[in-house]
């Protein structure tokens, strides 16, 4: 045999020997079982659905645990779970439809569509595009704004948090830096309401759901039109976890109102992955379009390659791009209160994952998508649950030694007579610019802050150190107490404040930090 002939065949055997190496590794149904029972039980997780789509195909579709801790009643491939920020996908796709139609173009200026849209910078104002809206590259802090929809309960509409960008000051310079929105969402959806006529929700599902087959799926949960299957969202309350209040997302559909399970996205993540067909050649978006939601628009900075041996990550249109093990891996995740999710994807192997949670608890999810990851992968020696557990543990661990030193802080100034700051100076009606106004009063013998547009925020106020107080909060679930800074005019007395969340492990969108409270009564 020729020499060359046999170097090719040689080479072209260890391809296929590898491949079958890889392939030996990949879980099969009965170890996938094992392993989301181990981190149900690892981080507390009530339920959990996981679908996989490989080659076109659902091989794994199953819930796990239960929807609800009250009900009891199971976790399905069925049961509907608020997808949360799974949800920009669809607005990317939504957007992206547009463009196919030549209604809209990525760099068209905002103020096109939305004349009242304003940032802090009349510049940034002027040439916002729709292209940025969608990259989270806008030059606000992370999570600016949020509290205008989080927790729930406020009053805002669309047309508030529109109005209310304006008082949002920059913390860098625009489409230099990454910094996670949601508000620009929003405002995307917005978008395509203003250009279709029709409603962020009604638009996905009718030119989305309905051709993909989606249906039990909606835009928002109140949309739902069959409930028998839904979730209860659930927390860690001070050690126990509990059902708490349902997160329903009232206005940021294209944000995070997504209700759906994992029959339904197993059809989404199918349409993605075969570059926008569905049933056969039918197509929802063209594969142009769809390769430029997946190209990389905003960078963002890789510290260290970590287990995958990555060297660059960056936010698409709806999407976060990076390499892992040598492939483009194509992701989001989700979290609403009681509720987190993660969509991941890779192309090249024809490879999806959904991981649907009724608990707060990231590492549930990661842990799983990344052990089936590393069975398609070929790597072993890693146990996922284990090492993410541990982390989690370290972190958690870590935070209640700050919150533990806070408290102590407290008990001092309790029992050390008055404080510095007497609450008689900081009584009174306080505003901020985008939250609105908020008053501190004596009631039935407790100092509370109580919030007029998130009645959610709401709690009371212990002395701490000088003059800075701590809100706790009623509701504990949020897990979100914060300082609450006081200035002081000539007086000595409160004539406004600014706030800081306490614990490190505090959700970014309680965004007490953008807050500046001045006194109006």
């Amino acid at each position: 045999m020729n020499k060359y002939i046999f170097q090719k065949l040689t080479i072209v055997i260890l391809i296929v020997a590898a491949y079958s190496v890889a392939n030996a590794q990949v879980l099969d149904g009965g170890q996938i079982d094992g392993l989301v029972e181990r981190s149900m039980k690892a981080f507390d997780v009530p339920g959990i659905s996981v679908g996989i789509i490989k080659d076109g195909k659902v091989i794994y579709a199953k819930g796990h645990g239960v929807r609800s801790l009250n009900s009891k009643q199971p976790m399905d491939e069925n049961t509907l779970v608020g997808i949360a920020s799974n949800s920009k996908a669809f607005t990317a796709v939504a957007l992206g439809i547009l463009v196919d139609e030549g209604k809209i173009k990525w760099d068209d200026k905002v103020q096109n569509y939305i004349p009242e849209f304003k940032l802090y910078n009349p510049y940034v104002s002027e040439d916002f595009t729709i292209r940025d809206l969608l990259t989270h590259r806008s030059g606000l802090g992370l999570g600016a704004g949020d509290l205008m929809f989080f927790p729930d309960g406020s009053d805002f509409e669309i047309k508030d948090i529109i109005y209310n960008l304006r008082f949002l000051k920059q913390v860098s310079s625009f489409r230099t830096k990454y910094d996670y929105d949601n508000n620009l969402y929003i405002v995307a959806g917005e978008v395509v309401a203003r250009v279709t006529g029709k409603g962020f929700s009604d638009f996905v599902e009718e030119r989305i759901m309905a051709p993909l087959g989606m249906t039990k799926s909606a835009g928002l949960l109140a949309r739902l039109k069959d409930t028998s299957n839904v979730i209860d969202g659930h927390a860690n309350v001070e050690g126990t976890v509990k059902v708490i209040k349902r997160s329903s997302v009232r206005t940021g559909a294209s944000a995070g109102g997504v209700n759906s399970n994992i029959t339904d996205l197993s059809k989404w993540v199918g349409m993605l992955l075969a570059q926008g067909k569905y049933d056969g050649d039918k197509r929802l978006i063209s594969e142009r379009l769809l390769k430029e939601i997946w190209s990389p628009q905003t960078i963002i900075q890789v510290n260290a390659p970590g287990p995958y041996n990555t060297h660059f990550s960056a936010y698409g249109l709806g999407f976060f791009l990076s390499d892992v093990n040598g492939y483009k891996q194509v992701t989001h995740t989700g979290g609403l209160e009681g509720m987190v999710t993660q969509i991941t994807m890779i192309p090249e192997i024809n490879l999806g994952i959904i991981v649907l949670t009724n608990q707060q608890e990231g590492g549930a999810f990661r842990s799983i998508t990344n052990q089936i990851l590393d069975g398609y992968f070929g790597k072993t020696g890693r146990d996922w649950v284990t090492d993410l557990s541990n982390n989690r543990k370290k972190a958690i661990a870590a935070a209640k030694k700050e919150t533990d030193a806070v408290a102590a802080e407290i008990e001092k100034a309790r029992t050390s007579g008055r404080p510095t700051l007497g609450s008689d100076l900081i009584l009174g009606s306080y505003k901020d610019a985008w939250l609105g106004e908020i008053t501190i009063a004596n009631k039935a013998g407790k100092l509370r802050f109580d919030s007029k547009r998130s009645p959610g925020l709401a709690g009371d106020m212990m002395p701490y150190k000088a003059n800075t107080y701590v809100v706790k909060w009623d509701d504990r679930s949020m897990d979100a107490d914060a300082f609450v800074i006081f200035s002081l005019d000539e007086n000595g007395a409160a004539s406004g404040f600014t706030m800081r969340a306490i614990s490190p492990l505090t959700d970014f969108s309680y965004d007490f930090h953008d807050l500046e409270f001045h006194r109006v009564k």
